[in-house]
Formats: C-alpha cells, structure tokens, sequence
C-alpha cells in the first residue's frame, strides 16, 4: 500500500498527468513501478522495442547515436520529471528507440507498462494531447541538432549550450565539451573569451556566469 500511495503522489506530481482524476491516477499506478539506477547505467540502446513507458524523476540522462565509425553523436539531455521514451506513433503496442539513453547521474525512473497504458487511456482518448506535445518536442530536438551540427558556427554551437544547458556545461571538462559540439579545444576557449570580452558571460575560475541572457540568445538566433 505504501508503495502504491508513493506512486500515486509521484503521478500526481508531474504535469504530463495533471489532466487525471482520482481514479485514473489510481490505474495508472498499478502499472507503474519505481526504479533506481546508478550512473552509467544504460537505459535502452538505439533500435530497441519497448514494452514500457519511462520517466525520468530524479537525475540526469544524454540521448545519443553512435556512428559508422563508432563516433558518439550527442543528441540532447533529458532532464528529471521529464519522459525518456521517445514517442513517435500512439499506434503499436510497443515503442521503437531512436537513440541510447545513458544516466549521467544516479537517478530515479518511474516505468509504466506501455500496453496497458495504451490500452487503459491513448486507446481511449486520454492524454492523446500530452503524447502529441511530446512528439512536437522531439522535433524541436531534431531542428537544434541540425542547426547545431549543420548550419551553425563554434560560436553558435557554444552560445546554444550556454543558453540551454549551463549547469551541464559547468559539471562537464572543457575537453568533453569540445567533444560533444564537434570543435577544437582551443577554438571553444576563444569563443569562451570572446563572449566575456563582450560582456556577454564571466568566467570565474572556470565557471561560467551568463551576464546578457538576451545578447547570449541572439547569438544563435540572428
């Protein structure tokens, strides 16, 4: 019982259900369970089938693909209270991986048996609005990753994840950062200075503070 109230309060607690009674977060909760996992772990691999709806609680977790050449392509971050699975159809029984998912963090994640979800609610009208949200969302994601790999410079490139991931780019070495946003070390440190001579960001002792959230935007969006 506790473990079942736990999960009802949990449910309760985060928007993408916020349009169910009583009752349907009681059914929800009987098929959902709560896991934890320890950093590294990996969620799914890319191309997987899923039989389960996963959220993402507490912690912190990366999508990303590998290429041909066994290279790691970063896709985006999934942060806590927010979906892991990627939606792509409300039509199978089962969910399709466009990507790996990988905890950066020790984390919490709420499973939810993805048949019966379907079954219980998409199949009868309910949340259809939330899934379609999260589908409009994932290709947001797929318009930042072509304009950060394809159309925009290093400056760009820095700009974007300064703006939408600060705190990440605060935890991670300047090295891994280079990696992931495909540029030199030594190019991301002039884009770095270029943007504290104008103003736009401090750096002190290696963190960065963004002064002009304004200006920092307008940088990737001109």
């Amino acid at each position: 019982m506790t473990k079942i109230m736990s999960i009802k309060t949990i449910l309760s607690s985060l928007d993408f259900f916020s349009a169910l009674d009583e009752e349907q977060i009681k059914l929800l909760s009987s098929i959902s369970t709560l896991n934890n996992y320890s950093k590294d772990y990996v969620v799914h691999y890319e191309k997987q089938q899923n039989n389960s709806l996963l959220f993402l609680l507490n912690g912190l977790a990366k999508a990303y693909k590998i290429d041909k050449h066994n290279n790691e392509i970063f896709l985006h971050y999934i942060y806590e209270n927010s979906l892991i699975s990627e939606i792509s159809n409300i039509t199978n029984d089962s969910l399709n991986s466009f990507s790996n998912v990988t905890l950066l963090e020790d984390s919490q994640i709420l499973t939810i048996d993805y048949k019966k979800f379907r079954t219980n609610f998409l199949n009868k009208g309910i949340l259809c609005f939330e899934f379609s949200n999260e589908i409009i969302l994932k290709s947001q994601q797929l318009q930042s990753l072509i304009n950060r790999e394809f159309v925009f410079n290093s400056v760009a490139k820095v700009a974007m994840m300064l703006h939408n991931d600060l705190d990440i780019f605060n935890k991670l070495k300047r090295a891994e950062i280079s990696l992931m946003l495909h540029i030199q070390p030594e190019t991301l440190s002039r884009v770095l200075n270029r943007l504290k001579r104008d103003e736009i960001i401090d750096i002190n002792h290696g963190k960065v503070t963004v002064l002009d959230d304004k200006a920092l935007k307008s940088v990737y969006e001109e």
